[in-house]
This record gives C-alpha cells, structure tokens and sequence, in this order.
C-alpha cells in the first residue's frame, strides 16, 4: 500500500509515496536516482547495499522503506561536501583499496559506521566489522590500510 514516507537523506529532507514495503535499496537507485548504493545479492548477505541509518550501518536490501520514516540515512553519495571527499573516500583512492569498485561503497559506508563509533580501530577491528562485506577481488589488506588511513585523518593525526 502506497503511503507518505518523510525522512532525511543525505541531509536533505525527502517525501515520497510509496509502498511502505518497498525496499530502501530500489527508492534509492530508481526513484531518487542514486546508484551509489548498489545490488549485489539482494538477501543481505553480501554488503554491496550498505548505508548508514540513524547513525548505524544497514543493508538496504532489507530494509522496508516504512521503517525509514523519520530516520536519517546516509549513502555514499551523501559523505562528499563541498566538492571535497570524505577521508574514507580519498583513502579508498590512496591505497588502491579498490579494484573493480563494486563493492567499495559498501565497504565505505560500513567503515564509515566503525568510524563513527570507534574512531580509533585496530587492524582487527576494521576486519571484523567488514567481515560480511565481500569482496571478490581480494583489495582486503588495502581496505584495511585505507581505514585505518582515513580513521588517523579524521583524528587530525595522518594523512590519507
């Protein structure tokens, strides 16, 4: 059933009719045009579609679009300002922690999650919480640095 789902997205206020059991990933990439976020299995079992909502990381693939209202959502296309990219954003670049780049918004948005709350991770830390985060390409030892890169910009202690 299509209703009126008001939330903040990339912090910009966003109303919308839509079937509340639409999934947050297809609103995204189809209604509002951001393909930043993107499909990989569609059972939340790979990463791909990570985005951060009320502060946490979430899989957008199964997240219903009536448990978005009211909430602030985060994609990756929301971490740029001004023209200037986040520090995970340049420290993904920096490091080559990318290679086909399919997974790396999810990848991003998952570690911006970490950042947010442990702003000073291990190795160890950072592994863990992109444990379901996959990659095929095997970049993980760069993603890693490119984190931990980024979490030591963010403190204002390193460079990316």
């Amino acid at each position: 059933m299509t209703e009126k789902i008001s939330f903040t997205l990339n912090d910009k206020p966003i109303a919308l009719e839509v079937d509340g059991e639409r999934k947050l990933l297809w609103v995204l990439r189809t209604e509002l045009g951001l393909t930043g976020t993107k499909y990989g299995c569609g059972e939340g079992l790979c990463g791909a579609c990570t985005v951060i909502v009320n502060s946490e990381p979430a899989l957008a693939c199964q997240t219903d679009m009536k448990t978005i209202k009211g909430a602030k959502v985060l994609t990756i296309e929301g971490l740029e300002k001004d023209g200037k990219l986040h520090p995970l954003q340049k420290a993904f670049m920096s490091h080559d922690a990318l290679q086909c780049g399919f997974c790396t918004p999810g990848m991003i948005m998952r570690s911006y999650g970490l950042l947010s709350h442990t702003p000073s991770p291990s190795a160890q830390d950072v592994a863990k919480s992109l444990e379901d985060n996959l990659c095929r390409c095997g970049a993980h030892t760069r993603i890693i640095d490119a984190v931990l890169s980024a979490a030591g910009e963010l403190k204002g202690g390193g460079k990316s």
